[in-house]
């Protein structure tokens, strides 16, 4: 009897130390899978962080070469304003005072330099006027927008038309009009330089949440596979990251250029 009492109380006791063992173990797991899901998480978070500030890093980066390349361009356009326009103002003056002494068989010599110098007057202020972001928010996106299409129109194109699509809205960040209103003025400038296109087009389609932005030339087109990315469309996708908006370029040898850009309102 006391050999099975002693062997019972020696099975209880193992069972007692195989539970407490098993016990130990669960905790002990539990444990190593709660700081490995907490190490997991602060990871995460940490390299969440990096990112973000890494992105925040960028976005003023963007930011400051925006904003310096507007002053810049706002300068040139005072240069433009001030001392061009005045200097073609005085030789359009003093061609008018020569033209004046000037005998009659003579007179209508001077008309088409006359004429010329005016036309070049005007473009110089129109120009002049656009590269200030002042005159933008003053006029405003769509106004600006058509200013520079007729502009380019009375340059060297056949049409640049301007299609409004939609109740017109508000822009909530009035910024975000001149950054906008770059990115097609670099999308035209890149039309005039290289697409060798006869017409231009823009539309604004204004949508509930965003506006769709389309830009087209007929011009020649290029390979988007080999074509080198220069100033001018590294200079429009970082204004449009910016902005937080989307664009997209569509192109083709020999079908000319298109450009897209969604930006959300809000």
């Amino acid at each position: 009897m006391v050999q099975t009492g002693e062997r019972l109380a020696s099975t209880a006791s193992e069972r007692y130390l195989l539970v407490y063992m098993i016990a130990v173990l669960v905790i002990i797991t539990t444990l190593v899978i709660v700081f490995f899901v907490v190490f997991l998480k602060r990871k995460n978070k940490l390299l969440l962080d990096k990112i973000k500030q890494e992105q925040d890093f960028e976005e003023e980066i963007a930011q400051a070469q925006t904003e310096t390349q507007e002053q810049t361009l706002k300068n040139i356009g005072w240069e433009l304003h001030d001392n061009v326009g005045q200097l073609l103002s005085f030789a359009s003056m003093q061609l008018s005072i020569l033209k004046m002494g000037a005998p009659d068989d003579i007179k209508e010599k001077f008309k088409d330099t006359s004429e010329a110098l005016q036309e070049s007057l005007k473009e110089v202020r129109s120009l002049s006027r656009t590269l200030n972001n002042e005159v933008v928010l003053n006029i405003g996106f769509e106004k600006s927008v058509s200013n520079e299409l007729e502009r380019l129109k009375k340059m060297k194109f056949a049409s640049a038309t301007l299609q409004k699509i939609g109740e017109k809205r508000p822009f909530t960040n009035r910024k975000h009009e001149i950054i906008l209103f770059r990115i097609i003025q670099e999308f035209l400038s890149n039309s005039v330089k290289y697409s060798e296109a006869e017409n231009l087009s823009v539309t604004l389609d204004y949508q509930p949440e965003h506006i769709v932005i389309t830009a087209k030339d007929d011009g020649k087109g290029f390979d988007m596979a080999t074509v080198e990315k220069g100033a001018g469309l590294l200079n429009m996708n970082s204004r449009a990251a910016l902005i937080h908006a989307d664009l997209q370029l569509r192109t083709e040898a020999g079908k000319g250029v298109e450009m897209v850009i969604h930006y959300p309102f809000g």
